[in-house]
């Protein structure tokens, strides 16, 4: 097992020799485009990451670390179009570039493309893979849905909340490890672990995400600061919110969410000062450091060493302390 930052420009070298450029373009090319801003890469690099944790070379696991990457992104596509996101990574969103009916079919395509990446491997692991992909594909869809019903209800709970970031978010982080310890044959027992691990993290990952939604900076963060808001979406900030709320900040907080998504920085500013003034900006920031060492405790329960235990729980500090 080697550096995060070895996996980095593993993943970063691949994508960028990776050439979509066929007809017609109009389908192919906003497929280049969106995997070509690159990102995060979390997922791909976990993917890697774990082959190697199970002591099996990291480029075996590549073919499968690039679905989960297509996989993702192909979501992001569909997920700007349903929000109406005019920004992704910094740069436009493909259906802002192109328009919603390119956008559609690319982002249908990128899930095709996401599958063949599996033929590489041999007929058991393919099986293994694809079976895994199918349920928590159909899961991701499952928390998106989730999601939207959310916007027009008032009576949405924490428990309600964290399953849907579960299915939309961290099922494919534990999927993106899983898939390295497939790829691996790594004990079916080890690769629940993993699975585990990298589920818990995810969930850490989407409130990180929810909180620097709010707070974080437009310059680093790539995405519209304040776009949750915007869309009255009950994330966990929200929620807290409202359940530590003085009656009066419920009353404005619930006035807020209840109006037609719009831009307005009066909305955005006084929502996270309710955010900061209830303390549910604080609490947020506690439950991302109870779902990281909640990963940490299913590493303890591994047959892995502990250096490949320290570099995992170091992936896991920097996602929890990020700002991107």
């Amino acid at each position: 097992m080697q550096a995060i930052s070895h996996y980095q420009e593993l993943i970063s070298n691949y994508f960028d020799d990776l050439e979509l450029v066929k007809e017609p373009k109009n389908l192919y090319n906003p497929i280049q485009y969106i995997l070509s801003l690159g990102g995060k890469r979390m997922r791909p690099i976990l993917t890697l990451m774990t082959t190697e944790v199970f002591d099996v070379d990291a480029k075996k696991a590549i073919p499968a670390a690039t679905a989960i990457e297509v996989f993702h992104n192909f979501s992001l596509v569909h997920d700007d179009i349903m929000d109406d996101a005019p920004l992704r990574r910094g740069n436009e969103t493909v259906h802002e570039k192109w328009d919603v009916n390119t956008a559609i079919l690319s982002g249908d395509a990128m899930l095709i493309l996401a599958y063949q990446h599996f033929e590489e491997y041999e007929p058991k692991v393919f099986r293994d893979l694809a079976k895994l992909f199918s349920k928590t594909a159909l899961e991701v869809c499952e928390g998106q849905q989730y999601d939207v019903d959310f916007e027009t209800r008032d009576d949405v709970t924490i428990t309600e909340y964290l399953k849907m970031i579960q299915y939309k978010t961290a099922v494919l982080v534990g999927a993106a490890m899983k898939m390295g310890a497939i790829v691996a044959e790594t004990s079916e027992e080890n690769a629940n672990l993993i699975y585990d691990f990298g589920l818990n993290l995810g969930i850490a990952f989407q409130l990180q995400d929810d909180y620097l939604d709010a707070f974080g900076n437009p310059e680093t963060f790539g995405k519209q600061v304040g776009g949750d808001i915007i869309e009255n979406k009950k994330t966990y900030l929200y929620l807290k919110a409202i359940e530590f709320a003085k009656p009066n900040e419920k009353d404005q907080l619930l006035h807020l969410f209840s109006v037609q998504p719009n831009e307005s920085t009066d909305k955005i500013n006084s929502v996270k000062e309710i955010f900061n003034t209830t303390g549910a900006s604080l609490e947020t920031q506690k439950a991302i450091q109870v779902y990281t060492f909640k990963a940490f405790e299913t590493l303890e329960k591994m047959k892995i060493n502990d250096d490949k235990k320290s570099m995992l729980k170091v992936f896991g500090e920097k996602l929890m302390s990020r700002n991107v």
